[in-house]
């Protein structure tokens, strides 16, 4: 459940930060990135880690189109956004 919780304050931090900020499908990506992420590090089950491991490509990815200064991406969006959020 810390994770999901984890999961849900990326999401709502990113809605707060960001004009449109992370869909529900955003949050299914990420978490189903995550578990393919640990499944290739030999585990079966998801860490925190793995949502920060794989979060920037698919939180960036998503973030990109929010790019309100130049020079930005949606890259640093999203280490941005790992940054902000306490991890449980």
């Amino acid at each position: 459940a810390a994770l999901l919780d984890y999961l849900q304050d990326l999401l709502d931090a990113s809605r707060q930060r960001h004009t449109t900020g992370l869909s529900p499908r955003a949050g299914l990506a990420l978490l189903h990135a995550s578990q393919a992420w640990a499944l290739m590090n030999g585990r079966d089950m998801v860490l925190p880690e793995d949502l920060q491991a794989i979060g920037i490509a698919v939180m960036g990815h998503r973030l990109g189109h929010d790019i309100e200064q130049p020079g930005q991406s949606g890259r640093t969006l999203a280490d941005n956004l790992l940054h902000s959020v306490p991890v449980p």
